[in-house]
């Protein structure tokens, strides 16, 4: 997949482009349904697939007191996108001038200049451009006049309703990581490096524990203990029981963290960056009256992460 950063790179693809816009905040299977449905068109017609997506979420600049926790981080989503097979993403970054500018104008400037639009296809409840005055009637009319048609497609919806990223949110914030998995269509990943922290955990209880610093921003799941996967830089997969909480046992924290104890495992991890994906939610965060309590506790995560896990990956 090809990856633009800015507008001022777009060039049209030879014959024209099939293409979408949005957050694509998670690249969840209600965005994968509408990516398949542009690639079928797209293919139908000769035309080339593109995404056109944000360096942010606009919300954190129309409206950064209530901007939502993101699902993904911009790597994460642009691999997401790359695995959905599209020809190219547009990264625009959003700012003061671009939430300002209108609908019209970024149609013209993006989709119609930049990138020769001859099919755009998007959710039927679809807004973007100043106070979000653009939607499927405002494309329908431009690409009339500008040589591109528009589907605006039902949103996917299970029996509990549309797949959403805010109801993905609203899933991890309750510690139901399976449910967001259902609708992630793959287990809810973090990332960040893994720095020191007190030591306490191999030194005073036994289980060393991997410390993440997952960048602000991003959804966790609700505080508790959660059976993992850990993926390492090269690529391998450790299973591990990690918890994440502020520690209330000792010393809480005013902010939880993420803390991973890598099954079967020896060696050096920090200022690796790692990658824990959140598979079953074990328990909750809970204060322990002695350390014998705690370690008795977590040898029952242990083989409690063992059995939702199976046997270790590759």
């Amino acid at each position: 997949m090809e990856v633009v950063v800015g507008t001022e790179h777009c060039t049209p693809p030879d014959g024209g482009s099939a293409l979408t816009i949005g957050a694509y905040d998670g690249v969840h299977l209600g965005h994968r349904a509408l990516l398949a449905e542009l690639q079928a068109n797209a293919t139908r017609r000769g035309l080339a697939t593109v995404v056109v997506t944000f360096d942010r979420h606009p919300a954190t600049v129309v409206r950064p007191a209530s901007a939502p926790l993101l699902l993904t981080d911009l790597d994460q989503k642009l691999e997401l996108l790359a695995s959905t097979g599209v020809t190219r993403t547009v990264v625009v970054p959003f700012d003061e001038v671009r939430a300002n500018e209108s609908a019209e104008d970024f149609v013209l400037e993006v989709l119609v200049h930049g990138l020769g639009a001859r099919l755009v296809v998007v959710g039927e409840d679809f807004h973007f451009g100043h106070g979000r005055k653009g939607n499927v009637a405002l494309l329908a009319e431009m690409g009339e006049r500008s040589g591109f048609n528009v589907v605006g497609l039902r949103l996917e919806h299970d029996a509990a309703g549309a797949v959403s990223s805010t109801r993905i949110r609203a899933l991890l914030a309750a510690g139901d990581v399976a449910g967001a998995a259902r609708l992630l269509g793959r287990h809810h990943q973090v990332r960040g490096m893994v720095v020191h922290g007190e030591g306490r955990g191999g030194a005073e209880l036994g289980f060393p524990t991997a410390n993440v610093e997952v960048p602000p921003g991003i959804a966790l799941p609700a505080e508790g203990v959660y059976a993992c996967w850990y993926e390492r830089p090269d690529g391998s997969r450790h299973r591990a029981a990690a918890s994440l909480g502020r520690r209330p046992t000792f010393y809480p924290d005013a902010v939880p963290r993420l803390e991973a104890f890598l099954l079967d495992f020896h060696g050096d991890l920090y200022t690796e960056t790692a990658r824990v994906s959140f598979v079953e939610r074990l328990r909750d965060d809970l204060r322990f009256d002695t350390v014998d309590a705690l370690v008795a506790q977590m040898e029952r995560d242990v083989a409690s992460t063992r059995e939702a896990l199976g046997p270790a990956g590759p």
